[in-house]
């Protein structure tokens, strides 16, 4: 199975892109892992939530193909500990699909026609956190999940 970790916009920090640099290599030890990140749409303040969420969404729908298992990253999604989500991962596994593409949505979250395509949507917290910081915090999380799937000493319960 391949992952593809879609969102918007770019990591400016250098030590977020470095830990997201860390864990995507050691993911390929367990899968393909992509990313892809469009750019920040230009002059987005001014054009109103919906909007924009609609132009985001068409710019993300481009890299999805029909016989992906598509998982919207939504403050509104299934919360899961550590363990549930590496079961979660391992269910998709099992679909037989070829691709799972999970996606950060953007500072309004996400047109209705990404909703539509979605199978799943996950909440990281009920915190609120930028979209840098989630791409690092997931990368993790689907690293720990594979570490579990895998009985490896990574994560202690």
């Amino acid at each position: 199975m391949k992952v593809l970790l879609l969102g918007i916009g770019k990591t400016d920090e250098a030590y977020l892109q470095k830990g997201c640099d860390i864990y995507l290599k050691r993911l390929q030890h367990y899968f393909k892992v992509e990313t892809h990140f469009i750019p920040d749409l230009k002059k987005a303040s001014n054009l109103s939530p919906e909007e924009r969420n609609k132009k985001e969404g068409q710019e993300l729908l481009k890299f999805i193909e029909p016989t992906d298992i598509v998982v919207l990253l939504d403050e509104k999604g299934l919360e899961f500990s550590s363990r549930k989500f590496s079961n979660f991962l391992q269910k998709q596994m099992n679909t037989g699909a070829k691709r799972i593409v999970f996606i950060i949505g953007g500072a309004f979250g996400f047109s209705e026609e990404l909703y539509g395509t979605a199978k799943h949507q996950l909440s990281i917290s009920k915190m609120t956190f930028s979209h840098q910081m989630i791409r690092l915090f997931f990368i993790e999380q689907v690293y720990r999940a594979c570490t579990i799937l895998n009985n490896e000493p990574y994560h202690n319960d």
